[in-house]
């Protein structure tokens, strides 16, 4: 009932609050009323006013166009003149009305507009229609003496001079009317401030109120909290509140606190008093009847008994050893012993939980006093645990329920209870095997004087050998902690070396395996691709004129599409070389003034034909003399600028040289050589995804499928850039979104003396090596990585011009003879078609011993093209033999082969080989060769 008309500090506070906000509101909307009705009045006088001047400027209006009008007509005798005229005479009138009937609450303004109204009538009667009717006469006379007099004019000013008096009054009128408006404002703006200051001093007055009312309560409270908490403070002693706020709950949650505060300190005496009883106690009965008496009397109990566990022959039983308040001996308290389950009470010690039980049978044992025999009203029993295992249990019985703190008396008692019982089963265990022990001491005490004679002399001996044994137990202890840690080590050692030789084999095999396959990859990539390349650019050089254009052309796309082949050959063998660390790289001077006119040459065509605009521009202080790798410069830059070209379909391509800014140099790289160039590729293409740009740069990566779908490519040539680029020192950046565009910019370092690996930051990229021998690649000498079908096409013109220029190769080849040694017969007839055609004769040799057959009985060979890789007898042996057996060391042999190691060429001409050829064949190269050959 007491919370229901509870009036807390929040709703004091709430309800000061709410009569502060409605004091405000209802100044505000007073306030707000009033603003509005100055507002409506303002807005009325301003509406007032413009109307007024609207109707008077449209009423003189009207009455120029009338007068416009009829001079006009008289001067021209048009009658469109007379249209306004008579429309501004028809309008006149209704302006005039409606502003006769805004003044009708201003009679005397009326008046004027009366005689203003007078006036405008005058003039149109004896001004305006005379002289339009003189004029339809045609009465120039009239209309002379009209003029002369000119009463229209006088009438004119009348009428503007009664419009300026009107106006002129209703400004003053107005003027007085906005001059009342403002000293109504301000005394709004007083009355704002006065009511302000009403509704500060009611609140000021209403807060002053409520803190009385508060602070007054928590005084009188602080004072009863410092008076329990004085040194002679009773703490019994209450807080008692008369308001019903939060002050009231404050008091009875400290009321509530000091409650507890006794409870604790009760239960800590009780404790104390308790454990203080039964310390020094002997026996378990004397600790167990000690105990029983103590808890009985603080938890009021009238009835308990005491247990103890014991085992006889392995099984466990609890014996009663105490109890409190038995009768008598017929009819004693619980029973003598239980085991583990058996009643509530075996079941207790059995689950190790405390039970406590108010509901009890009325057939229950009931509690005997001078008077008679009561019923117990609640049963109370306690497993004393030791080390997790039930030691002792106690049951108690009282009239009364066990209230909380009773029962947590209890279960703090036995925590450490168990301890105790322990001990004093532990000290009477001790006693027993003392008073044992002391009559077996006697029994030996007579043969312990007889063998003390012989101990004594023993003694001696064992104390010499105990020392001796000690030395060599420290001795051996010392050996052993060695040996264990060497045996610890040297197993380590093995299993590290053992996995230090498993890795190298694997590195060794693998590196064996990629080498030979390599090689084995190329010689079967360049077999057919020779073929392919030879025959092609006989048919698209069509010098038998047997062929059509179409046929032609699609012979030059075939050339073209095997030397893209080739190229994409050359890149993945490129790749290879460098990530097993063994591409030569050849610093030496460059000259920079010669690259723009170079890429020029190159690009220009090919921009030009996809309408896109290609620009080159050379910083003045970039040096023209730079050292570097000039293939692999120039390789990387051709790659950029053709991936450029290929993904931009409009727009621009710009190359741009310049020095690297001395602000991104750093101290390392300074150390590593003082000049760097910086080159930028900048195209307007399609642009690259940003999260694709570390993508790009991995083998065989594009941005998407949609672009290799559209453009082509294998996306090696960015990773072959990238690695190039680590070789030469530097590094290659991109700057790119999609749709907008790349910028491919590759930094390296101007290196005369080469590169110094050890010195180059691994953020700008290092070279990775490797222990395994590798064979190494030969250097694919052919750059034609980034030609173009239009530059594919001017080479095939070129030596179709260059064979019609020089007929006298026909001498050369004429007649002829030579063998072709190859075990496949696309290159065999590729090469003799070829051949052929200039008049050589072909003599053909499927393997090395079919070879060796036919130059023993062929003695007018002139050359021998032999291929390398070949059943039975390969080209090694059989120009071994031929040089060391045949004795023929003037035949002019001519090796071909299709693997590009780099040692291949070494161990052709040791083998006896007179030149030396790559496939796929180069015709013109070819043709030079044999020329030299057949000439000498």
């Amino acid at each position: 009932m007491e919370d229901k008309f509870k009036f807390g500090i929040r709703s004091k506070i709430t309800v000061g609050y709410i009569i502060i906000i409605l004091c405000l509101f209802a100044s505000v909307i007073i306030l707000n009323s009033q603003i509005r009705s100055l507002q409506q009045e303002r807005n009325d006088l301003i509406k007032y006013n413009t109307e007024v001047e609207t109707f008077t400027n449209n009423v003189e209006k009207y009455v120029m166009d009338m007068q416009a009008g009829q001079r006009g007509f008289v001067i021209t005798g048009n009658d469109s003149y007379l249209e306004p005229y008579y429309k501004a005479a028809e309008e006149w009138q209704v302006e005039f009305d409606q502003l006769f009937d805004l003044l009708e609450d201003k009679p005397k303004q009326q008046e004027k507009l009366v005689e203003v109204k007078g006036t405008i009538d005058l003039w149109i009667a004896e001004a305006g229609e005379r002289a339009i009717d003189f004029k339809r006469q045609n009465n120039e006379q009239g209309i002379q003496q009209f003029y002369a007099n000119d009463r229209g004019r006088e009438y004119m000013q009348s009428i503007r001079s009664q419009f300026n008096d009107f106006r002129e009054y209703e400004r003053n009128d107005a003027q007085t009317r906005a001059q009342e408006l403002d000293d109504r404002n301000n005394m709004l703006t007083i009355g704002l401030f006065g009511l302000l200051v009403i509704v500060s001093a009611i609140a000021i007055a209403m807060a002053s109120q409520v803190s009385k009312s508060i602070v007054r309560t928590v005084k009188d409270v602080t004072e009863t909290i410092k008076k329990i908490a004085s040194e002679n403070g009773d703490r019994k002693e209450r807080i008692h509140v008369t308001t019903n706020d939060e002050i009231k709950d404050l008091a009875i949650a400290t009321n509530e606190l000091l409650d507890n505060l006794d409870d604790r300190e009760w239960l800590q005496t009780s404790l104390a008093e308790i454990v203080t009883k039964y310390q020094g106690v002997g026996s378990i009965d004397k600790l167990a009847s000690v105990f029983m008496s103590e808890i009985s009397k603080m938890t009021n109990s009238s009835y308990g008994a005491f247990y103890v566990r014991e085992t006889n022959n392995q099984e466990v039983h609890f014996i009663k050893k105490a109890a409190f308040a038995d009768s008598n001996s017929q009819n004693e308290i619980g029973r003598e012993s239980f085991r583990l389950g058996q009643g509530l009470i075996g079941q207790c010690a059995l689950e190790k939980n405390v039970f406590v039980f108010n509901e009890i049978p009325k057939d229950y044992r009931y509690i005997s006093t001078g008077l008679g025999e009561v019923p117990p009203r609640s049963i109370f029993i306690v497993p004393i645990l030791f080390e997790d295992e039930v030691i002792a249990v106690v049951e108690l019985a009282t009239m009364s329920e066990y209230s909380k703190l009773q029962q947590d008396l209890v279960t703090q008692i036995v925590e450490t209870f168990g301890l105790s019982i322990n001990s004093v089963m532990g000290r009477m265990e001790i006693v027993r095997l003392l008073n044992e022990s002391r009559a077996m001491t006697e029994e030996l005490q007579a043969q312990s004087e007889e063998l003390q004679t012989q101990s004594e002399e023993l003694q001696t001996q064992s104390e010499e050998l105990q020392m001796q044994t000690e030395e060599l137990t420290q001795i051996n202890e010392q050996l052993e902690e060695r040996t264990k840690d060497a045996e610890a080590k040297s197993e380590e050692l093995e299993k590290i070396s053992l996995e230090l030789e498993e890795k190298a084999e694997q590195l060794t095999i693998h590196s064996n395996y990629k080498s030979e396959f390599l090689a084995n990859m190329s010689h079967e990539l360049r077999t057919p691709l020779n073929s392919i390349l030879i025959l092609s650019e006989m048919l698209s050089e069509n010098g038998k004129g047997n062929l059509s254009e179409d046929e032609a052309e699609f012979a030059k796309v075939i050339h073209s599409s095997g030397e893209d082949l080739l190229s994409l050959i050359n890149d993945i063998l490129d790749l290879s070389k460098v990530e097993a660390g063994k591409l030569e790289v050849l610093f030496e001077e460059v000259n920079l003034s010669e690259l723009p006119v170079q890429m020029e040459h190159i690009f220009s065509p090919v921009a030009q034909k996809k309408n896109l605009d290609f620009r080159i521009s050379k910083a003045e202080n970039v040096p023209d003399i730079f050292f570097t790798d000039e293939k692999r410069f120039q390789q990387i830059i051709k790659n950029l600028l053709s991936n450029a070209i290929k993904f931009t379909e409009k727009g621009s391509v710009a190359l741009t040289i310049k020095q690297l800014d001395s602000n991104l140099q750093t101290e390392q790289m300074l150390d590593i050589s003082k000049e760097w160039i910086e080159i930028s590729i900048a195209d307007t293409g399609i642009g690259i995804p940003t999260d694709k740009h570390d993508l790009i740069f991995e083998s065989f990566q594009q941005a998407d499928g949609a672009t290799v779908r559209k453009y082509g490519g294998t996306g090696l040539g960015l990773s072959i850039c990238r690695e190039f680029a680590k070789l030469l020192g530097g590094w290659i950046t991109l700057q790119s979104q999609e749709g907008m565009g790349s910028t491919f910019t590759l930094v390296v370092p101007s290196l005369p003396k080469g590169p110094i690996l050890e010195q180059i930051d691994l953020s700008f990229g290092e070279v990775a090596s490797t222990q395994a021998k590798v064979e190494e690649i030969q250097e694919v000498r052919e750059e034609q990585e980034n030609s173009t079908l239009e530059e594919q096409e001017q080479k095939i013109k070129e030596q179709e011009e260059k064979f019609e220029a020089l007929p006298e190769d026909a001498n050369v080849f004429s007649n002829k003879n030579i063998l072709i040694v190859d075990d496949d017969y696309r290159n065999i007839y590729a090469l003799k078609t070829a051949l052929e055609r200039r008049g050589i004769n072909i003599l053909v040799a499927k393997d090395g011993l079919e070879c060796l057959d036919i130059v023993q009985s062929n003695a007018e060979i002139d050359v021998v093209l032999m291929d390398i890789m070949m059943p039975n007898m390969d080209g090694y042996e059989t120009m071994s033999k031929i040089r060391n057996e045949m004795n023929m060391t003037e035949l002019p042999i001519i090796a071909l082969t299709a693997k590009a190691m780099k040692n291949d060429r070494d161990k052709c001409l040791e083998a006896g080989a007179s030149d030396y050829i790559s496939k796929p064949l180069n015709l013109d190269q070819l043709f030079s060769v044999l020329r030299v050959w057949l000439a000498s």
